[in-house]
């Protein structure tokens, strides 16, 4: 860098000139490169990611339609000899996994329509009104987020036994009984869920219903229950996966039905599948019995991913 003096024009300039043999460094450029190399490092992250949780499912999925030999000979491999269908038909029929649904859903259609009216309603009130012991109520909820639910198994399966002896409707063998526990599990979760997302809702609309005349439990039902519908589904579709998944409450609280497929959920009933085969191994069908439960919980995601996406941004972002 050199100043230069024009006498005509009686100034002082200044001229930036390149030093021989030298580049003049852009500004940013380190910062520019850095962050292509961390972009490049998270793209190659997410890749590796993907092809750890797609393999599995795509290997899952192609082993259902192999044959038992297949499965053994070659477990590794992804192309089948020939699409062998009777695997699912087998599955379904001989495998008892059509019970296996019904009872699921019958079981799901209860617990997470009970779990989202109770859940929206105790989130709903806690976060929008106050009154004395509102906080100990709402942090009694969230330390239920801090108990595995193996720490209770005792104490529950204890209390579910005393209760079937109290009220024989509501025994470890009925189903409506499971309907009870899964919604008492789900809640804690569901009340923390909802209470973030009723606190970022317009006071100026609740005000102006109840200036209208609306009741509270109108108010609850027809305004700010609408309003909440992204934050509704979001927590709808993370019941419906834990609950669908749910293993280990069935098979504890309802153990006098193991080998009773009329009463078996479809994890329960798909590990009865895959043990209680005496000597008979049954992989492939094994593996279409695997397929179709993934199915209906890979849809639900595929057909909701936007609304799930918004329902948890939306808490964020007003």
């Amino acid at each position: 860098m050199s100043t230069v003096t024009h006498p005509s024009e009686g100034s002082t300039r200044t001229d930036r000139r390149t030093p021989p043999g030298g580049r003049t460094a852009r500004p940013g450029a380190g910062r520019n490169l850095g962050g292509r190399v961390f972009a490049g490092f998270s793209h190659l992250f997410l890749v590796v990611w993907a092809v750890m949780v797609i393999y599995p499912l795509l290997w899952v999925v192609m082993s259902a339609f192999k044959s038992d030999s297949e499965v053994i000979r070659e477990p590794l491999s992804l192309i089948p000899d020939r699409l062998h269908w009777d695997n699912f038909s087998r599955a379904w029929g001989a495998g008892h996994l059509g019970a296996f649904f019904l009872n699921t859903v019958l079981v799901l259609a209860g617990s997470v329509f009970l779990t989202m009216l109770l859940g929206s309603m105790a989130a709903y009130v806690l976060a929008r009104y106050e009154f004395r012991g509102n906080r100990l109520i709402y942090y009694m909820f969230l330390s239920g987020l801090t108990l595995p639910i193996y720490l209770a198994a005792v104490p529950l399966f204890k209390g579910v036994y005393n209760m079937g002896i109290v009220l024989p409707l509501l025994g470890p063998n009925r189903h409506f009984m499971l309907i009870l526990v899964y919604v008492a599990w789900s809640l804690s979760f569901t009340i923390f869920f909802m209470h973030s997302f009723f606190q970022t809702l317009p006071d100026s609309i609740a005000e102006a219903a109840l200036v209208d005349g609306a009741s509270h439990t109108r108010l609850f039902f027809s305004v700010m229950l609408p309003m909440a519908r992204p934050g509704l589904i979001s927590i709808g579709i993370f019941n419906v996966l834990g609950q669908w998944n749910q293993w280990y409450l069935p098979t504890l609280l309802m153990q006098s039905v193991a080998g009773e497929p009329k009463n078996q959920v479809i994890a329960q009933g798909l590990i009865e599948l895959s043990v209680n085969q005496g000597y008979r191994s049954d992989w492939s069908g094994l593996f279409a019995g695997v397929t179709m439960a993934m199915l209906p919980v890979l849809i639900v995601y595929i057909v909701f991913q936007r609304q799930v996406q918004s329902g948890l941004t939306a808490g964020v972002s007003k």
